[in-house]
């Protein structure tokens, strides 16, 4: 890729004449993180601890570069800062972007990948333990005093189940969906694909509707988009088996929240691990985070999947590579 125009003869004296803005900082839980090397890769840095919707225009007016997490630039925004060159990220997903409108302004967004690979596996197996072995349950009973009174040298509940034999289908098999079929392999599982929606079918791939009848647990790690919003709905959860169990640590929109409830209460699943939510954070009155505090069916987790400290230190470093790079006149992780 050619150099950008106003990184020509590129010198790092060049990074020092930009203006930063980070507009959530905080969502990066940054106090046990090293942050010295992204602190001093500009000379001119904002860290807004958080910044909401009316406070966004002001921010970023004359920022060259703009890093978000979650918080949304929308067209409006982006033709208001007609000094931004990039657009940084600090997720994967950039579903919060106006990728045609950055397009339009010709403004370079770059994205972090592959940094949480780790810690989402760990979460997504952590839950589907959790609700296989009933491990809620029987914490809870141990604590009330249960298994000092049980007649036998252990204590009885619910039936435990095994994963080994089981099969799992993976919904978006990107490099998060690999590792988590990797991991599925050293539980002596047995792995489905779905195919991929969009361009020529895969081999050894099976379409959606089959994946959603015949898995046992179904994880999901597509990306939010058009295509995918809605994705599991209430014809696919009435197509999964009774005794199925739905991952989500993607994205909250890919799920119908409403058709899901309904599904774990008339039982036509066995029950659900979700990391995400349509709206984060959610209101207190919001039927699954209600629904959770009540049925072990339903495990609910604050979008941490992707939050170990180490995913997030590998996120700055993300974050600092993709500023370093473009200063330089050659992008990395470029979307738009």
């Amino acid at each position: 890729m050619a150099a950008l125009p106003w990184a020509q003869g590129a010198a790092w004296g060049n990074a020092l004449a930009m203006r930063g803005v980070f507009l959530d900082f905080d969502s990066l839980n940054p106090a046990d993180l090293d942050l010295a090397a992204l602190r001093a890769c500009l000379a001119d840095w904002e860290f807004h601890h958080c910044s909401t919707p009316d406070q966004v225009a002001a921010r970023i007016s004359t920022a060259q570069i703009v890093v978000t997490n979650k918080v949304t630039l929308d067209r409006a925004l982006i033709q208001a800062a007609p000094g931004l060159k990039l657009i940084c990220v600090a997720a994967t997903g950039t579903n919060n972007i106006d990728l045609a409108a950055t397009r339009d302004a010709g403004i370079v967004v770059s994205n972090a990948r592959d940094y949480a690979t780790a810690s989402v596996v760990e979460h997504v197996f952590m839950l589907l333990l959790t609700l296989t072995r009933h491990l809620d349950e029987y914490r809870d009973r141990t604590r009330r005093g249960d298994w000092s009174g049980s007649p036998h040298f252990c204590l009885f509940g619910s039936s435990i189940n095994e994963l080994a034999g089981k099969t799992l289908g993976v919904v978006g098999y990107g490099v998060l969906g690999q590792a988590v079929a990797r991991m599925a392999d050293a539980f002596s599982m047995r792995v489905s694909v779905a195919q991929r929606l969009h361009g020529e079918p895969l081999p050894d791939r099976v379409p959606l509707q089959e994946l959603l009848e015949t898995s046992d647990i179904i994880s999901l790690h597509c990306p939010l988009t058009e295509q995918t919003r809605g994705l599991i709905g209430a014809h696919e959860l009435k197509s999964m088996k009774p005794d199925a169990i739905l991952i989500n640590t993607a994205r909250g929109g890919i799920v119908t929240e409403t058709d899901l409830l309904q599904a774990l209460k008339e039982e036509s699943i066995a029950g659900a691990a979700i990391d995400v939510l349509e709206q984060e954070p959610p209101p207190a009155s919001h039927p699954l985070v209600q629904y959770a505090a009540t049925s072990s069916r339903l495990i609910l987790t604050p979008h941490i999947a992707w939050a170990s400290r180490p995913a997030r230190q590998r996120l700055v470093n993300e974050i600092l590579a993709n500023i370093q790079a473009f200063v330089a006149g050659t992008p990395r992780n470029r979307v738009s």
